[in-house]
């Protein structure tokens, strides 16, 4: 842990957290977001969704089970910085090969601990997400010069971020025992566990670059597609939407999470907008309008589409329902395509971090495909 070097956590509207460094001493700025989850901060560090955002963890002691080899979500860590209110003073797992605190420092990643996570996260839910800093050592400058490099950075609306995240080229995950279909993945910032939760009912994964095209695609005569999550403001994919439209043309069976049920929404004639605050944790209720069964979600994002809860509304592909809305605040969490093969969750169902209640939604594009053989 960097000792005692004094760090400012700074937002837009001028309000300004002291505390110490944690991580890489230096600068940086992003969006702050704040997610709820107790566990699974590995998982969230290096989820490509994350990307220029400063998150901050409400969890009030984090670090406690280290870093291990196994929980990445993708090759890096993906936040812009992150804030803490206290670190474990020891790492203690069976599968620990690290602390937090060293992975930070080797991977650059400019933090802060010791401020009140607690009055920092109801600020951002009273006021919304906002453009911040975290300032450490040798950054930090006055409070006017912080507050000054704050409002001059970027803000998340009109930021098209899945190019920085996506792979740079196709690469195929195996399905686990006998292939029965294969699924081409666009990549918009997908997390790891995803591709594994298709493998282990079967499914061949051709995870492919953002810019693909319908010829790329169809070249490796797929059974359906799937639009992973990721990061930026979804107004920014148009060709990708494109895309979304030929590939409903064509009655291909079609999975979107997150990101992808934007791109999905989008494709479907609906805007997007952004949250206050967004949604981010793994606590998250989502009530599923057909059963009216509800499930605890893992969730991370700050647009959502436009609809209310159980509208049904005409496409240029038929008629469509918003299928979950958030038993929070009706914010669309699921779309389907009553017409064709199509459906789409604002939500994680491959639960990294977070819960296990949607993962039969993997089984239900399993069954799509199957019935559109």
């Amino acid at each position: 842990m960097t000792a005692h070097t004094p760090a400012a956590l700074v937002l837009e509207d001028g309000r300004i957290f002291r505390g110490e460094a944690y991580g890489k001493v230096g600068r940086t700025l992003g969006e702050v977001v704040f997610t709820t989850g107790m566990t699974g901060y590995q998982e969230t560090l290096t989820d490509p969704s994350y990307h220029r955002q400063i998150v901050v963890q409400t969890a009030p002691q984090i670090g406690n089970t280290g870093w291990n080899d196994e929980d990445d979500e993708s090759d890096k860590i993906w936040v812009a910085g992150y804030a803490v209110r206290e670190p474990a003073r020891r790492a203690s797992n069976w599968r620990s090969t690290r602390s937090l605190d060293d992975e930070l420092t080797e991977q650059g990643v400019v933090g802060i601990s010791g401020i009140d996570t607690r009055t920092l996260t109801r600020h951002v839910r009273e006021l919304g997400a906002m453009r911040g800093g975290i300032f450490s050592g040798p950054e930090l400058g006055s409070d006017e010069q912080m507050v000054a490099a704050v409002k001059d950075s970027s803000g998340m609306v009109g930021a098209s971020l899945a190019g920085d995240v996506t792979t740079g080229e196709t690469y195929v995950i195996p399905a686990e025992g006998r292939k029965r279909f294969r699924v081409a993945a666009l990549d918009m910032g997908i997390k790891a566990n995803t591709p594994r939760m298709m493998a282990q009912r079967g499914i061949e994964i051709h995870v492919m670059p953002l810019a693909s095209t319908m010829d790329e695609i169809l070249e490796i005569a797929p059974d359906g597609l799937f639009l992973s999550n990721g990061p930026g403001d979804p107004a920014t994919t148009d060709a990708q939407v494109e895309l979304t439209r030929q590939v409903l043309d064509r009655k291909l069976p079609l999975f979107g999470i997150c990101f992808g049920n934007q791109v999905l929404g989008r494709a479907l004639g609906r805007g997007t907008y952004k949250l206050q605050y967004g949604h981010r944790g793994i606590n998250i209720p989502v009530i599923d309008q057909e059963t009216g069964k509800v499930a605890i979600t893992a969730q991370n994002h700050g647009f959502a589409v436009e609809g209310e809860p159980g509208e049904e509304f005409d496409t240029d592909f038929g008629r469509a329902i918003v299928s979950h809305h958030c038993a929070n605040d009706g914010a669309v969490e699921g779309l389907r395509l009553l017409s064709g093969p199509a459906f789409s969750v604002q939500y994680h169902p491959e639960a990294a971090a977070g819960p296990h209640d949607a993962a039969p939604l993997f089984d239900k594009f399993v069954d799509l495909m199957s019935e559109a053989r």
